[in-house]
């Protein structure tokens, strides 16, 4: 994943601190989806398949 981050679109959500601490940013990646700290856009990355972001979210939605 390393040779693709430079292309990727990394977004946070609109629900971020306008100071742009404590957020993690998303990229899509076809068929699953980047995840990483704001604070360290070179660091490491976390990739999951579309349907397990989705139920993450769900979860954290509760």
């Amino acid at each position: 994943m390393e040779a693709m981050t430079p292309r990727l679109a990394w977004r946070k959500s609109t629900y971020s601190s306008s100071q742009g601490d404590h957020c993690i940013e998303l990229a899509e990646l076809g068929k699953a989806v980047g995840i990483r700290d704001s604070k360290d856009p070179d660091g490491p990355k976390l990739v999951v398949g579309r349907a397990a972001f989705r139920a993450l979210v769900a979860d954290l939605k509760r």
